[in-house]
């Protein structure tokens, strides 16, 4: 087969690799129908994460099931299938209390930028949906894998609730995701912070109410601003940095919940000022795989199309071109058919 693999800062090749086999009775070998380019791919793309020898990249997923090990039960070949970037075997008292991203159990699932690919404990990872979807509904599919199960998680762990008010931090695609998942649980009024006009546009169609360009203190006086001077009930913050972090907790009013679930680089908190916010923290990795069978439904019945972050498709042999793309802030997500 072949895939993306990642030689050093801006150095993505698409070559041959070996055939991904059954290793053990719980795994599966799925044919990739749809990868993608995540942002934090981006990290390692650009150096500020070391890359240490050549590495098979991409972890967002969805495709057909080829073939099973005698222990997997829930799927079978031929059904269209959606997993997570860390495979979990959902049964585990941590996947029961809905974290399977920090299951007992959990592995890394890294090299779908490719055509096939083998996803470990197949049995709590993998979800089928209803039968295999239309081409239409492929890209709103695969973002459940990860950037909509995050941005979902970003507004379940801010605790968003109906009639309330919620900032988002972070225009690219986990930050819209989010905007889509904060207007499904009720939130009355949505602002996203954003510079970017074409990203400002998809918010608003994804439900955003207000939009926020300013940054830093200037960013945190204009959401007191539109909130009487109190802050809003949830802020997610989808970005990852130190600036993101503190405009979101400094945007939250007392008793407030923040959100993070950027991939945190240089984040250090204040226990002083963290203790007079009086503010809720909750995030990590997104447990997506609580998720998944609530988001194939909405998207199998149309009812959100978060597929439409991907404003660049490109066939699998260009992902080094949807990495410069997305490096260079020429495109929110690159979507890659193989």
């Amino acid at each position: 087969m072949k895939g993306a693999v990642l030689y050093g800062p801006g150095d993505v090749r698409f070559e041959e690799l070996d055939d991904p086999n059954i290793l053990k009775p719980t795994d599966a070998i799925i044919r990739i129908v749809a990868a993608c380019v995540c942002g934090s791919d981006l990290w390692d793309y650009r150096g500020i994460n070391p890359v240490t020898q050549p590495t098979p990249m991409g972890h967002e997923y969805c495709g057909i099931v080829e073939e099973v090990g005698s222990a997997v039960k829930s799927v079978k070949p031929g059904q269209f299938v959606i997993g997570s970037f860390f495979a979990s075997d959902n049964t585990c008292a941590i996947c029961h209390d809905g974290y399977q991203s920090s299951c007992v159990h959990r592995e890394f699932v890294g090299g779908a930028q490719a055509t096939r690919l083998r996803v470990p404990l197949a049995d709590g990872t993998l979800v089928a949906t209803p039968d295999v979807p239309p081409d239409d509904l492929i890209p709103s599919l695969l973002t459940l894998s990860d950037v909509m199960g995050t941005g979902w998680f970003a507004a379940d762990a801010a605790n968003v609730k109906p009639g309330k008010t919620v900032v988002v931090v972070g225009d690219g695609a986990v930050g819209l995701c989010a905007v889509i998942a904060a207007k499904q649980m009720g939130a009355e009024r949505i602002v996203i912070m954003s510079r970017n006009p074409a990203r400002q546009k998809l918010a608003r169609e994804f439900g955003a109410t207000d939009i926020v360009p300013d940054r830093g203190d200037e960013g945190v006086a204009r959401i007191k601003d539109l909130t009487d001077g109190l802050g809003a009930h949830s802020v997610l913050e989808c970005v990852g940095t130190q600036e993101a972090m503190m405009q979101a907790i400094r945007s939250a009013r007392p008793g407030g919940y923040v959100s993070y679930v950027g991939v945190p680089h240089g984040v250090e908190l204040d226990g002083q000022e963290l203790f007079f916010a009086h503010v809720h923290l909750h995030g990590g990795p997104a447990p997506v795989r609580r998720f998944l069978p609530k988001m194939i439904d909405l998207v199998w019945n149309r009812k959100i199309n978060p597929g439409k972050v991907f404003d660049l498709r490109l066939p699998l042999d260009q992902v080094a071109e949807g990495y410069r793309a997305m490096s260079e802030r020429r495109a929110i997500k690159a979507l890659l058919i193989p």
